[in-house]
């Protein structure tokens, strides 16, 4: 259990858990009925219902394994290699590292030129291409002097170690940027297309405004160009109405959810549907508002400040930052199968990143050493879990 003051929630995490499961679960807490184990009002799922006739079960676990790396600098995306190795960006260093998945030994494999950290800016998301085997392309979305763009870099392991990545090649260009609100999550989907998450910086009208790159969803080809079946046959636009969307995952029938960030009330799950409005900076969690749709689920926002998200045993898992905790929401189809259930509560700080390994394993990096953490002798980490 982490120091800093975080103990005494720490016990009541542990408290919580140990009511609540009967094994399985490593320093982490599942809410009971009415009560939250972070304060405040409880997170909710949206259309749960007290006989669940399919789905997930309401209760999961989680088991901590092996420290996968440590001494990391301000991680930020991570991409696993076939090989069992994984990229990690490093967000203010503008640099990306190989880390050994057997020994977890560290080498910085380039930088990517034309990064420019700043604020929540700089290096973020990290995607291998789809056909990684054959043409060795690493995709990064950044921060720049002027915007966040997405770039692709032949990544060349024989070269010395800080060579071996290729002069960055733009995709995308003219996604808004700022101090706040970058957004920075990239993935590939089961359709071969790139997705990716940007944020309004901060200028909340341009969530609503779909000639903006800001507050949205993108869709695109593995080029950058819009995608045939896209809202808009002439944009990479995909959905609108997102304040700063840092998580994309894809569930076992394709179907893509992402986490966002809300201001004051409430953090967000949302299942997405191309063309759809989530209401940025007119809705903010579940406002019942037509022409917006509403989360999944949602929570206040000391208990989440959504990161990373992953697919496995029949959850969305979901990092939260201030929330300093790992949150499984169990689906029933497209809706949540029972209410959020806390891990890891203030074990190991701020999480950020959280990839899906296998059909029960997960890789879970911390993001003290960002400027809003307090890091320990060891930050900034990966772990290993196994889920059920």
């Amino acid at each position: 259990m982490r120091g800093n003051g975080r103990g005494r929630a720490g016990a009541v995490a542990l408290a919580v858990c140990g009511a609540l499961l009967t094994g399985g679960c490593s320093g982490g807490t599942g809410p009971a009925p009415g009560a939250s184990p972070g304060g405040g009002s409880s997170p909710t799922a949206g259309g749960s219902a007290s006989a669940r006739p399919s789905g997930a079960p309401a209760k999961g676990s989680v088991t901590v394994g092996r420290e996968v790396a440590k001494g990391l600098k301000s991680p930020w995306g991570v991409a696993p290699l076939p090989d069992g190795d994984m990229l990690v960006a490093s967000r203010d260093e503008g640099t990306i590292t190989r880390v050994d998945g057997e020994t977890g030994a560290l080498t910085v494999v380039g930088e990517v030129s034309g990064v420019a950290p700043g604020g929540e800016g700089g290096l973020l998301g990290l995607a291998l291409s789809p056909s990684y085997a054959s043409d060795r392309l690493v995709y990064a979305y950044f921060t720049t002097e002027s915007d966040n763009r997405i770039a692709r870099m032949i990544y060349d392991d024989r070269k010395p170690q800080g060579q071996q990545l290729g002069a960055p090649d733009t995709v995308l260009r003219g996604i808004p940027k700022g101090m706040i609100h970058n957004g920075g999550r990239i993935a590939f989907g089961p359709d071969g297309m790139l997705y990716a998450g940007t944020g309004e910086t901060g200028n909340t009208g341009l969530a609503q405004d779909k000639e903006s790159l800001g507050g949205k969803i993108l869709r695109m080809t593995p080029d950058g160009d819009p995608v045939h079946g896209n809202p808009e046959a002439d944009s990479v636009v995909y959905s609108y109405g997102h304040r700063n969307v840092q998580g994309l995952a894809w569930d076992a029938e394709k179907r893509l959810w992402a986490a966002e960030f809300g201001q004051n009330t409430y953090d967000e799950l949302n299942l997405i549907e191309p063309g759809q409005n989530y209401g940025w900076p007119l809705a903010e969690g579940r406002a019942g508002k037509s022409g917006y749709r509403d989360p999944v689920a949602q929570w206040t926002t000391d208990q989440a400040s959504p990161s990373g998200i992953a697919y496995a045993q029949g959850a969305i898992w979901m990092a939260g930052l201030r929330g300093e905790r790992l949150w499984r929401i169990p689906l029933d189809g497209t809706r949540a199968a029972a209410a959020p259930q806390a891990f890891l509560t203030e074990k190991y700080g701020r999480l950020r990143t959280v990839v899906a390994t296998g059909p029960d394993r997960l890789l879970l990096s911390t993001s003290e050493t960002d400027g809003r953490g307090t890091p320990e002798q060891g930050d900034d980490r990966i772990v290993e879990l196994t889920v059920r």
